[in-house]
């Protein structure tokens, strides 16, 4: 898949607010082929934590209290974005969300991105009564560590979107622009 380049991404949060992230994970992808997969703990603003949160991902306070806060993250981050300006997210509108929130809630600039949605492709081309990522993931048999934990929810996006860009028979990402945006 020579030129399909992207960075898979993932967050989680503490609270129901998208800018309370509390993990981030992203999955770099380099001519079709994954070549690193990271995830950092994040401090919320607060470091404070609502238990539904705590049961979906079971991060606590605890995890967090000596993380850094998402400026610093976001600048990590970022030096990934500098070769590879595209991101994908298995339900993008909320990890997208995630990104803008937090980007205001710290008075930073919002980059130049492009984004693609992994749910919204598998949505038009898969005919499943579940569209989750754990859910395709099983169906198309693609390994996983431990559903919502950012990292490996990153490289799970990585691998589905990977497939549905073959199951499109699609050459390269800008095919795939009715399932994306910009930042």
């Amino acid at each position: 898949m020579q030129g399909i380049n992207f960075i898979a991404i993932d967050f989680e949060t503490a609270t129901g607010k998208r800018a309370s992230i509390c993990e981030a994970g992203i999955c770099v992808v380099r001519d079709g082929e994954i070549v690193e997969t990271r995830s950092w703990l994040v401090r919320p603003q607060g470091n404070s934590y609502s238990y539904w949160n705590m049961q979906i991902h079971g991060i606590r306070p605890n995890d967090t209290v000596y993380s850094p806060e998402f400026p610093e993250v976001w600048a990590e981050i970022c030096g990934y974005l500098k070769d590879i300006p595209v991101l994908v997210a298995h339900n993008a509108a909320f990890d997208i969300g995630c990104i803008r929130h937090s980007l205001e809630l710290y008075g930073m600039e919002k980059p130049d991105i492009t984004y693609y949605c992994s749910l919204r492709a598998a949505r038009k081309l898969y005919n499943f009564g579940c569209n989750s990522l754990d859910y395709l993931c099983d169906q198309f048999k693609i390994p996983y560590g431990q559903h919502h934990r950012a990292g490996d929810d990153a490289e799970m996006c990585a691998r589905l979107f990977l497939r549905e860009i073959k199951d499109f028979g699609l050459c390269g990402l800008e095919e795939m622009k009715y399932y994306g945006g910009k930042l």
